[in-house]
């Protein structure tokens, strides 16, 4: 009987199941790090399209568990003074933006440049149950976070946020110390925006079409293929590009995990307040108009005459400045008590940019002290 010769690495490798490695021994030092790179690079694109939910980067307590939101306490410990109520975003987003990570944190920004008392909206996500919330539900709420935390506060209202502040400030004028508006779209009809366009182009019979769709909820995934349709070069392309090209800086891709956690895990909305929304407000701009009813009564700006400091985007084209800073115009506040500051950037940069919470931020917590405990 003939003795079998012993496998050469060749025939060893020469099955389908050892072709990678086969590759592997043959090329070269360059090319292994391009293999390395290539490999890395997938198991980080893989991460990122399916990323766990987003964490809160400072500690914080749950002071009320509501319908609609849980507040977050991130007070410093026995800390007095009026309390500030960052009223994050319920647009679709979670309200970790306000939040955001370690040097990206609104809350945290506002702790250390004196603000002893800080809390925030922490918006739940819509479920079935949810689906009929309407605009006065959160209104509502809002009220009893207030007097939870003793009858009146300083507001920070971010984005979407900025409008319900708004709304509440015109509905009980007595509970709001000062007012921080923050990419807040108070005039709708203002200026030239992709969202203002979108608003009036698209008819509301679609938006209804899309609340049916959810059964009744605006779904966050739909809001986000919405969102990443505004910069597809960005998003299906650039994005990964960008991440090819830092493989292998891991503070890169650090910030990247995280920001993707906040970006690609969208929330879902009642049907009935995302309607009101794009309806009452975004078409027919009845806020900025004085025709707005909420919780009974109809809401006007001009019934608010606390502080306020006006905050907005250079680079926004979410909410576009004109839209931030007719409140101006609008407010009954004495023009000599509003501030407002156009910073560089665009629309989150606002609540978490890094050179925004470095400048601007701590110039509004100074202003908050000064004004809103007079």
């Amino acid at each position: 009987m003939t003795e079998t010769a012993p496998l050469t690495r060749s025939r060893e490798f020469s099955l389908p199941i050892f072709w990678p490695l086969e590759a592997g021994l043959q090329i070269s030092e360059a090319g292994l790090d391009a293999f390395r790179r290539n490999m890395k690079f997938v198991d980080v694109a893989q991460k990122i399209r399916n990323p766990p939910q987003p964490k809160w980067a400072t500690k914080n307590a749950v002071r009320l568990d509501l319908d609609t939101m849980r507040l977050r306490d991130f007070s410093a410990p026995g800390a007095t003074g009026l309390p500030v109520l960052i009223d994050a975003p319920y647009a679709g987003h979670n309200s970790t933006i306000a939040d955001f990570a370690e040097g990206q944190s609104l809350a945290a920004t506002l702790l250390a440049n004196g603000i002893g008392r800080v809390y925030v909206t922490d918006w739940k996500t819509a479920t079935e149950e949810m689906r009929d919330f309407d605009i006065d539900k959160y209104l509502a709420e809002l009220n009893v976070v207030v007097d939870e935390l003793g009858g009146r506060v300083n507001l920070v209202g971010l984005c979407q946020g900025g409008w319900m502040s708004a709304m509440y400030a015109a509905r009980f004028p007595q509970k709001v110390a000062a007012l921080v508006l923050a990419g807040s779209p108070i005039d709708t009809d203002a200026g030239n925006g992709p969202i203002r366009e979108l608003a009036h182009k698209m008819p509301l019979s679609l938006y209804q079409r899309m609340v049916a769709a959810g059964e009744g909820r605006m779904l966050g995934a739909n809001m986000l293929a919405g969102w990443k349709a505004m910069h597809p070069d960005k998003q299906y392309v650039t994005k990964y590009i960008d991440l090819y090209e830092n493989i292998h800086d891991p503070h890169y891709i650090k910030r990247t995990e995280v920001f993707e956690s906040w970006y690609e895990n969208p929330v879902d909305l009642p049907g009935r307040y995302y309607l009101q929304a794009i309806e009452l407000l975004f078409k027919k701009n009845l806020f900025a108009k004085g025709k707005f009813v909420g919780l009974g009564q109809e809401l006007k700006l001009s019934d608010i005459t606390c502080p306020a400091y006006l905050l907005a985007g250079e680079a926004d084209d979410i909410t576009t400045q004109e839209q931030v800073f007719a409140a101006r115009d609008l407010l009954g506040t004495p023009k000599h008590r509003i501030a407002q500051k156009l910073v560089p950037g665009g629309h989150i940069g606002l609540f978490m940019g890094a050179r925004t919470l470095a400048e601007a931020w701590p110039v509004i917590a100074k202003w908050l002290k000064e004004n809103g405990e007079a």
